[in-house]
């Protein structure tokens, strides 16, 4: 059976064993879902007059720290509630308010409610975010009988932060690009989805300068139907101030019943991923990598690349896999990430168009670092 799509043909039996070896490999989480619930308010005490205490609140903090993936283990049932409120009583009139209670997340939460609604998101170490109120106290206007607190299923989704985004296809070279640019040692091999949770890297500049670099999980065709690790790909690039783009000079091909894309249809791909997915992604800086030079007889492929993309030519391209909007690409370089070929042109290249960027004029260093 053959599943058709957009631009693609994908074998079901395929995808499902591809979705199994992914789930037993992977040990990355960037989505929770988890139960949250203010505290009761306190009796009130009628024949005296007396109040109960309100209810504790429930917030999330963002911390440097904590992962959702630790946040899962060591609270199993993925239940929170707050204190309630203290009963009032003979001696004491006014019972006293519960304890809230404070939620650490990862730093780079979007957290959403049952109806998918964004709540927030916390970007910042000093952000909180309050998620469940506590019931008010028993009192003259409630028949004195403290009041429950307010109880919410809430969806916590990670997007990493970085300033850089590394885009592209298994196998790209994407994770030996980083360990060439950064101080970091990913898990590299020859064969795709070596890359199965984000890794952060920082680039290190003479100057003190630091830009950091995230290598997220590659995605395939159709990510933005969630194939592959499509959205969690896709969620994740969301946040970063600049895409690299690192295409493989000589093509992809992802298996032996996948077609064969030439390093040109690749660049278009990934544009139209990305396009599908959100549109205003392809506002974002961007830099594309023409990778792997090293080899024989590529150089006259990236030159082509690189004149097409200059021209916007999309002559013999299918329609169904041209994008409606090309990404205007602030340099096309021809690197090799093994060999170290043009490496240092790429990094001065990401960093002047991250300090030109508007948005990164007056904040360039708020990134986070990766949870492990």
């Amino acid at each position: 059976m053959v599943r058709t799509g957009f631009f693609f043909y994908l074998a079901a039996s395929s995808k499902e064993s591809f979705k199994k070896s992914v789930r037993r490999r992977i040990n990355f989480t960037d989505s929770l879902r988890i139960f949250v619930s203010g505290g009761s308010g306190g009796q009130g005490y009628p024949s005296y007059g007396g109040i109960g205490g309100d209810g504790g609140n429930v917030y999330l903090q963002p911390t440097e720290t904590q992962t959702l993936r630790g946040l899962k283990l060591q609270y199993p049932t993925k239940r929170f509630k707050a204190e309630g409120g203290r009963n009032s009583r003979r001696h004491i009139l006014h019972g006293s308010k519960g304890n809230n209670l404070m939620i650490p997340i990862p730093n780079g939460v979007s957290v959403y409610s049952e109806e998918n609604q964004l709540l927030g998101d916390l970007v910042n170490l000093d952000d909180r975010l309050l998620v469940a109120t506590g019931g008010k106290g028993g009192c003259s206007s409630n028949d004195w009988n403290g009041q429950k607190g307010e109880k919410h299923v809430l969806s916590l989704e990670l997007k990493i932060l970085a300033d850089i985004g590394l885009v592209g296809f298994p196998n790209a070279g994407k994770s030996t690009l980083l360990s060439t640019i950064s101080r970091l040692a990913p898990k590299i091999a020859e064969y795709p989805f070596t890359t199965i949770k984000p890794q952060i890297g920082t680039i290190h500049y003479p100057d003190l300068r630091q830009i950091t670099v995230a290598d997220l999980p590659g995605l395939i065709e159709g990510a933005h139907f969630n194939l592959g690790m499509g959205h969690k790909f896709l969620r994740h690039v969301e946040r970063t101030h600049l895409l690299l783009f690192v295409v493989d000079v000589n093509g992809f091909k992802l298996s032996s019943r996948s077609f064969f894309r030439n390093a040109y249809e690749t660049v278009l791909l990934l544009n139209k991923e990305l396009e599908l997915y959100k549109q205003h992604l392809l506002d974002k800086p961007a830099v594309l990598a023409i990778n792997k030079l090293d080899l024989p007889d590529t150089e006259n492929i990236f030159e082509e690349v690189k004149n097409r993309l200059k021209e916007g030519d999309l002559t013999g391209i299918p329609a169904e896999m041209q994008p409606k909007t090309l990404i205007k690409f602030s340099d096309v370089i021809g690197i090799s990430a093994k060999e170290g070929h043009c490496i240092p042109q790429l990094v001065q290249c990401v960093r002047q168009v991250i300090d030109q960027d508007p948005l990164e004029s007056d904040n360039q260093n708020l990134a986070g670092t990766a949870p492990s």
